[in-house]
């Protein structure tokens, strides 16, 4: 090592160490400064009004003293470094948040504080109550419903917006435009279409079906939540599928029809295998969306209409998200939502690691 790169390594170690120094000092400035009112933070002087510049100065050092030291190593230490205004907030508002929400879990947290701790009694209580089941079962019957409807109905519009049709991009537009409509207006405008509009076409073209509004039956209710997402979420996915659809190149569907192959055919052995990225995606996309529906389920129906079920009365649209915010929310029950919110997250990741990786075998089998 020569005497030059001796120095830079020396100057480098100073600074950095300057900077922890200047660091610290700015962070017992604060503490001291912390008990002080405003008045007497005035007359307190320089030294306790300048912490903010120490901190700031600290820190600039503390990165140039890395960056100026003699290793090949040094730039991915100021990425890293350059990753903490992204990193810190990330960990403070999901990791952590995450950590001790598992924590609370097992304890009876009333949303400020907690006393003893219940062990797996807030797991063991959820599992037995009929609510709970019966939302379980609700969302795993609109999930599995709204994701074959949404990818059927999005892949059909895809199709028919990359044609060579008049006016192609208006369409396209008009279908995109119900996803830019938020749930809880969505909710509410669907709610007075099915519960005036539709009945009154009934009446008027004298139409059993539609002379009762879909929302005061358990399952029919389900099914208008459905409709709705449907019509609000197809236009997003119709957007990836026609970004995939027009990735295929001209070429080999030209080949195809100079080859005889019918429309059929040219679907299922060259357009679907081509695209089947896509479909992973999209099912990902509509799958994790499904599952965690809230606001159009919120104002769509609140979770109503009631029915018996397992003996005893639940609400028959109550999907999991909305059931774990009327536990912890509404009935203040805090440590048992959060176990239904683990208990979601465990379920969600579960689901959406097995559905990517047999859509990724799939695609390798096409």
């Amino acid at each position: 090592m020569n005497d030059k790169t001796k120095i830079k390594k020396l100057v480098s170690i100073a600074g950095s160490a300057t900077g922890v120094l200047l660091v610290l000092f700015s962070l017992i400035l604060c503490k001291i400064a912390a008990p002080l009112g405003k008045r007497e933070l005035a007359d307190a002087g320089l030294l306790l009004n300048g912490r903010g510049a120490f901190l700031v100065i600290g820190l600039i050092l503390f990165v140039f003293g890395f960056y100026f030291y003699p290793t090949l190593k040094h730039t991915k230490i100021i990425k890293v470094l350059f990753l903490l205004p992204v990193l810190i907030p990330f960990f403070m508002t999901i990791i952590i948040p995450f950590i001790l929400g598992v924590f609370y879990s097992f304890t009876n947290w009333n949303g400020s504080s907690f006393d003893k701790f219940m062990g797996f009694k807030n797991y063991v209580d959820f599992f037995r109550a009929p609510e709970y089941i019966n939302s379980f079962l609700m969302t795993v019957l609109f999930a599995a419903v709204n994701v074959a409807l949404v990818n059927i109905i999005a892949f059909f519009m895809s199709l028919l917006v990359t044609q060579p049709l008049k006016g192609r991009n208006i369409y396209r537009a008009g279908f995109f435009i119900p996803n830019l409509i938020g749930g809880i207006v969505l909710g509410y405008v669907w709610q007075f279409i099915f519960n005036y509009i539709f009945t009154d076409f009934g009446a008027k073209l004298a139409i059993a079906a539609l002379q009762k509004s879909m929302l005061i039956g358990p399952y029919s209710a389900l099914f208008a939540i459905i409709i709705v997402s449907t019509w609000q979420y197809a236009g997003y996915i119709m957007m990836i599928y026609v970004t995939a659809l027009q990735g295929i190149p001209d070429s080999v569907l030209e080949a195809s029809v100079i080859d005889g192959a019918g429309g059929w055919i040219r679907m299922r052995k060259i357009i679907m295998p081509m695209i089947a990225h896509a479909f992973t995606i999209c099912i990902f996309l509509t799958l994790v969306n499904s599952f965690k529906q809230f606001d159009l389920n919120f104002s769509l129906t609140n979770g109503g209409p009631g029915k018996l079920f397992m003996g005893k009365a639940v609400m028959s649209t109550e999907l999991q998200a909305l059931n774990i915010y009327k536990t912890a929310i509404v009935r203040n029950d805090w440590a048992l939502g959060q176990a239904k919110a683990v208990v979601f997250f465990i379920l969600l990741a579960v689901v959406s690691m097995i559905q990517v990786s047999v859509n990724k075998k799939h695609e390798e089998e096409l």
